[in-house]
């Protein structure tokens, strides 16, 4: 019999206090750490900035903690690590070589902070994968509330919700919610996620009331993303419950007799796209919103970001290799000189800009190979039957959701979102570190 491999370098602090007095107390780790995990994602849209701050400070302290008290895992770090420390590394050089490094200090702070979360979700969900079940749970009661709120809003005072309409967009009178988080856009994007991952709960869950809560959380998240009227949360909805529907008819379709597994596809692809061209075509507000889309700087909206866009390739430009360093707080600093007259920005308005505009181009091709690690991880589980084989699935639609989604807006690097996607990769990553215990290696 082989020796056990030694853990990575890297993790090698943990089990310091193993054998401490108090070391039966890691029998209720995860258990602790799951009820954190939980109330995290339960309160993530309704919770203010100060209360997200402490919780997700207490899971990175919680992760620390576990990992002083237990073993460090023997499996190596695998790529999604991997990617994660690079992306890591390159941000540390950024906030060094930043002309503001006190601003991009604090955006490496949240960064750190934000990979706490994923760290212990992705151990808990190793040592206890059955807390998945939990964690999404709580994960779509909050977008339940959320979403009812959302959608209460259109009985409401219209005037509230005419903050959100542009005058000089051709999608003018168009009055979009916004919910509890203040924004229909960011609602949107705290959505997205989210959706795919209940399809999942539904075929995965037994029981009346918990597929009660699936299906509840599905047909009204899909409502209110839907009015939203936030265009890239929709080319990501559309993204990632397509893409799930294929995963799903691929997983099923081995069952079934040659001649259906043929023909099938393409039948479901067909009847998919003329029901959005009816869509598009005979709901007013929809179409006018979709024809917003291809108006070009005639939209008001549009030539909004073509002009950030075209500030953040020059700021590209200037410092390729390692940017202005992590964080919006840096952004904001360096972006005013290169703003046209009239068009401030937070952000780039684009996840692969500001990845390039915060860390260069070695920060863009760091978040491009983790895009492709986690694709690679999630296609690995689609004739799998292991416990978090179709939760991977959903994960990997809402991921690539959240990446078209992504293309057109930066709301990704909100806590409500990002979350979130740390909880998409958590699970791909423990996905893949089961596969790994059954005896197959995904990389």
């Amino acid at each position: 019999m082989s020796a056990s491999p030694a853990p990575a370098w890297l993790l090698r602090w943990q089990g310091l206090w193993a054998e401490s007095p108090h070391s039966r107390l890691r029998q209720h780790l995860p258990n602790l750490a799951g009820g954190l995990l939980c109330l995290l994602l339960l309160l993530l849209p309704l919770a203010d900035r100060g209360g997200l701050a402490l919780l997700i400070s207490a899971c990175g302290l919680f992760w620390l903690l576990w990992g002083l008290a237990s073993a460090p895992s023997p499996r190596p770090l695998g790529a999604l690590n991997g990617w994660l420390l690079v992306y890591l590394a390159l941000a540390l050089l950024a906030t060094g070589c930043s002309p503001v490094p006190a601003a991009a200090a604090k955006g490496l702070f949240k960064l750190v902070s934000y990979l706490g979360v994923y760290a212990l979700m992705r151990r808990l969900l190793e040592t206890a994968p059955r807390w998945w079940d939990r964690l999404l749970a709580a994960l779509l009661l909050g977008e339940l509330a959320t979403a009812v709120i959302g959608l209460r809003q259109l009985y409401g005072d219209a005037e509230e919700l005419a903050r959100w309409a542009d005058p000089n967009s051709v999608a003018d009178g168009t009055r979009r919610i916004y919910s509890s988080l203040e924004n229909p856009n960011l609602l949107a994007g705290y959505l997205l996620p989210i959706l795919p991952l209940a399809v999942v709960a539904l075929l995965r869950w037994k029981g009346l009331w918990p597929r009660l809560l699936a299906l509840a959380s599905f047909g009204f998240g899909a409502a209110a993303l839907v009015f939203t009227y936030s265009r890239g949360g929709w080319i990501g909805m559309l993204l990632s419950l397509g893409l799930l529907g294929l995963l799903l008819l691929l997983r099923q379709s081995r069952h079934l007799p040659p001649q259906l597994r043929r023909w099938l596809p393409p039948l479901l692809i067909a009847l998919v796209v003329l029901a959005l061209v009816l869509a598009a075509t005979q709901i007013e507000p929809l179409r006018v919103r979709l024809l917003s889309m291809v108006a070009g700087r005639q939209d008001s909206s549009n030539n909004f970001r073509i002009n950030v866009w075209l500030a953040a390739l020059e700021m590209i430009q200037d410092r390729p290799w390692l940017g202005i360093g992590p964080g919006n707080s840096a952004f904001n600093l360096i972006y005013p000189l290169y703003q046209q007259p009239r068009y401030t920005a937070l952000s780039a308005y684009s996840v692969p800009l500001e990845l390039a505009v915060e860390a260069g181009i070695p920060g863009l091709l760091a978040g491009l190979a983790l895009l492709v690690t986690s694709l690679r991880l999630g296609f690995a589980q689609l004739h799998r039957e292991l416990l978090l084989s179709l939760p991977a699935l959903g994960s990997l639609a809402a991921v690539v959701g959240l990446a078209g989604h992504g293309l057109v807006d930066t709301i990704f690097f909100r806590p409500e979102v990002q979350i979130t996607g740390w909880f998409l990769l958590a699970t791909l990553g423990a996905a893949q570190a089961l596969s790994q215990n059954n005896g197959t290696s995904d990389g």
